[in-house]
């Protein structure tokens, strides 16, 4: 308090009543941020069907999900607003029609290609155009990636291109007996570029098969995609893989977030540091979530047998 009044002293009027005006700003976010609603968008619903769990669905059908640039940068913006939402402590991502997603708007392809033959355009302009679209639709898919919260991809339908590049940013994916799963950008002259062949070799583990796909554009059928590790668990409908993927959705949300988020932010460290780095990383990480009060609610509860009780976790 001391050293807080000292530093107060140093400031003339009109800075501190910034100073306080700031504070109160921040904590006034703070505390809005637990009252927060779900937003809407022109091409995702969001919904809250159970506590602490967000279903996030892609709704374009009528072009079978194709991403145009809005509908593009709507995922982003909203996996960004669920990351700091409080009432979300689990997600599912599922899609509205027959086709989780058919890729890129050719529509909106046209639109790339246009400034890529520009011939009244400076190459390296060009070039520095192009790179700035594509690290705005990558940055739209690691959102999900970056997002604390697990995220259930639950495919039905085709599952193409940018699609394929989608779910392999969420944490766990599921499908639907009709599914399939296709890196088709061989056969539009390009090499995929927003994160399937960065992502996918590290999920299925199998270099050859990533290659073969990605070289041929041929499809993955759901039988193959659970026996390589794509997908985890397969359902008979597209009905039946939503009220699967919601209810794995709910038990991971009746836990710690503070353990949840922790284990995600780690597996991701994990995959792409050494033993070594990664074993630092969880003990820096530990060293002060183990003080949390999550810790001592969830062993008291595990220790106590005789009672079926569930433990009840503040907001994060």
């Amino acid at each position: 308090m001391i050293q807080l009044l000292f530093t107060l002293n140093k400031f003339d009027d009109m800075n501190l009543r910034t100073l306080v005006s700031t504070i109160f700003s921040t904590v006034h976010r703070s505390l809005s941020s637990n009252a927060q609603s779900l937003p809407g968008f022109n091409y995702i619903l969001l919904s809250q069907p159970q506590e602490h769990v967000v279903h996030v669905t892609l709704n374009r059908p009528e072009k079978m999900n194709a991403l145009n640039e809005l509908f593009w940068s709507e995922i982003g913006e909203c996996f960004q607003y669920l990351s700091t939402y409080g009432k979300c402590r689990a997600i599912v991502l599922s899609a509205n029609g027959r086709t989780f997603c058919s890729g890129i708007d050719f529509n909106d392809l046209a639109k790339f290609a246009s400034v890529a033959y520009n011939a009244d355009a400076d190459v390296a302009r060009r070039a520095f155009q192009l790179r700035s679209i594509i690290q705005k639709f990558q940055n739209s898919f690691t959102t999900l990636e970056k997002c604390p919260k697990p995220i259930i991809a639950a495919i039905n339908g085709n599952c193409i291109g940018a699609g394929v590049d989608l779910i392999c940013a969420a944490d766990i994916r599921y499908c639907s007996d009709d599914a399939s799963f296709q890196i088709r950008e061989v056969d539009i002259g390009m090499a995929a570029d927003v994160g399937t062949l960065q992502r996918l070799p590290k999920i299925v583990g199998n270099h050859s098969l990533m290659r073969e796909l990605a070289f041929t554009a041929r499809s993955m059928f759901a039988e193959e995609a659970l026996e390589f590790g794509l997908v985890n668990r397969k359902f008979s409908s597209h009905s039946e893989l939503v009220e699967g993927s919601l209810r794995i959705a709910a038990k991971i949300a009746t836990k710690s977030p503070v353990a949840v988020q922790g284990t995600k932010l780690e597996l991701n460290y994990a995959r792409d540091h050494s033993v070594d780095e990664s074993l630092h990383s969880i003990a820096n990480w530990n060293m002060c979530m183990l003080q949390s009060e999550d810790v001592m609610k969830a062993a008291s509860v595990a220790t106590n047998r005789e009672k079926d009780e569930a433990v009840t976790f503040d907001t994060l």
